[in-house]
């Protein structure tokens, strides 16, 4: 298997206000919300980070995207540093989170030209990609239909698409199917499916066991920060099925912390 994705010891500490503090139960100026993570993905694979929500799957993904620093260690995306050459990692990747904010007042056609141009791709490859995203996902019929006035599920599918203008290699998804209704979140779900039968790698987080167990080659489990299995779907279960051992690996990680 060829390495595209290689995460070292990365870490990230935030601190918190007090209203964070009171929302956070704790009187800690501090969280560590990712701590010496380390993990491996590969080519033409799809890869879960898999956590209850404030796990730190977020942060990771963030840190992996160069929208935030580590700070410690470091990443290498198809060998480019996040730290040193993060305008190189952009160029290679996409990233969707549900934390993209679409402007209300632009349309779907605005808003894959500008990202297009952006990234410098070709117009006629640009016009091309466009015609066959759009058709892929139904967003032909509200092309020009301003973002304010799309459901969230169309919403959503023209993030995808927005993500997805530069033909990246990898594909970092947070949540992707969060949100959405069933018919947009199997639309998605089976999109993904098709990257990967066409060479590309997909990091995704959730905290959803059946995407997992339908999408994963392998799955990292991420509690606390702290990543406490890495490997691949089968090996992690342990001969069960992966919510049963989620939640013993879970209890078995809290209980060493107290």
């Amino acid at each position: 298997m060829e390495e595209i994705l290689r995460v070292e010891g990365i870490s990230k500490t935030f601190t918190l206000s007090k209203k964070q503090q009171k929302i956070e139960h704790t009187h800690d100026a501090k969280k560590v919300a990712v701590d010496a993570l380390s993990l491996t993905a590969y080519r033409g694979e799809i890869f879960g980070l898999l956590g209850p929500n404030g796990a730190g799957k977020t942060t990771t993904l963030r840190m992996l995207a160069t929208l935030i620093r580590p700070d410690k260690g470091d990443a290498w995306v198809d060998g480019c540093s996040i730290i040193t050459e993060p305008d190189k990692v952009r160029a290679k990747i996409g990233f969707l989170t549900s934390e993209l904010k679409l402007e209300d007042f632009f349309t779907p056609n605005y808003l894959y030209d500008f990202f297009s141009k952006l990234h410098g791709v070709e117009p006629e490859t640009a016009a091309s990609r466009k015609k066959a995203l759009f058709e892929r996902f139904g967003v032909e019929k509200f092309a020009e239909v301003k973002v304010a006035n799309l459901s969230t599920g169309m919403r959503q599918k023209v993030s995808i698409v927005v993500s997805l203008v530069h033909d990246p290699d990898i594909i970092i998804f947070d949540e992707p199917t969060n949100g959405l209704d069933v018919i947009t979140a199997r639309t998605v779900t089976d999109f993904l499916l098709e990257l990967k039968a066409q060479g590309k790698t997909v990091i995704l987080s959730t905290h959803i066991f059946s995407l997992v167990e339908r999408l994963c080659d392998r799955v990292g489990i991420i509690i606390d920060g702290k990543l406490t299995h890495c490997d691949t779907l089968e090996t992690v279960c342990d001969g069960l099925n992966l919510e049963d051992r989620f939640f013993e690996i879970y209890k078995a990680q809290k209980g060493e912390e107290q």
